[in-house]
């Protein structure tokens, strides 16, 4: 589970309690060169701030994902950093607007939905369309993507966002598929509830932390330091002969029935 020598993306990296942050802070333990960034002027310093604190080695430029012109702007610096080779994409991020994240799934928005599946889907497919080049100068590398339980079942107020990262790990099979035979890897980390700023905004989440403690097999809910593991080994060589997966880090509570 050495990243020795490997260069890395890190896409989502919002603040220091972040999933992203964790899986950043993993890789450059490992070995990893990365490069990370930040969504536009009112993240920026507190990306660079975490940085320049505990990972002075990264780079960070502005990319904001619902953009193509700032995708290629970004994998334009990102490559000129990183000697024009990839060797794995992180990409954490979804949103969701707050009042589609509480009450009826039936009273979504259509601009909510589409925003939602824009933001927390789509912007997986461009990312790895722009990585693939350098992944291909690499011979080969490793995508991989946050999902959550809410994909395959109903939790509640989790909505409009279960019906996307169903979106996103349906991507991540198709992705396989297309690009498997480039040497690129693509695969889900499908985490179970953690603490995270962007979660807090989900009405009823700490009632969610209260049943997978009670329900999981191991009795506790997962620590963000487990999913950076996870992804450190996906990025490995030790996972090679895995793609179009959903791993799930989530103490085997999706094991679990009635």
């Amino acid at each position: 589970m050495q990243l020795e020598g490997k260069n890395g993306i890190i896409l989502g990296v919002a603040n220091k309690y972040s999933i992203a942050w964790s899986i950043a802070k993993a890789a450059a333990e490992a070995g990893a060169r990365l490069v990370l960034n930040y969504q536009n002027e009112r993240t920026e310093q507190g990306v660079k701030k975490l940085l320049a604190a505990e990972m002075p080695k990264a780079d960070c430029f502005a990319c904001d994902l619902t953009s193509d012109e700032e995708i290629e702007r970004f994998f334009g610096e990102a490559a000129g950093r990183l000697g024009g080779k990839l060797d794995f994409l992180v990409h954490s991020l979804a949103f969701a607007k707050r009042e589609d994240l509480s009450g009826r799934f039936t009273d979504t928005s259509r601009g909510g939905f589409a925003l939602a599946m824009d933001v927390s889907v789509f912007s997986l497919v461009a990312a790895a369309r722009r990585a693939l080049p350098l992944m291909q100068a690499a011979g080969g590398g490793s995508i991989m993507t946050l999902s959550y339980y809410g994909a395959e079942k109903v939790v509640k107020n989790y909505n409009v966002m279960g019906v996307a990262k169903a979106a996103l790990e349906a991507s991540v099979r198709y992705l396989a598929a297309d690009l498997g035979p480039e040497g690129v890897r693509v695969n889900a980390i499908s985490a179970g509830p953690i603490k995270t700023m962007a979660a807090r905004g989900i009405s009823g989440f700490g009632e969610i932390l209260g049943v997978v403690a009670e329900r999981a097999p191991l009795r506790r809910n997962v620590d963000v330091n487990e999913v950076g593991q996870t992804a450190v080994f996906l990025a490995s060589d030790g996972a090679r002969g895995i793609t179009g997966e959903t791993l799930y880090v989530d103490a085997g509570f999706n094991i679990m029935g009635v």
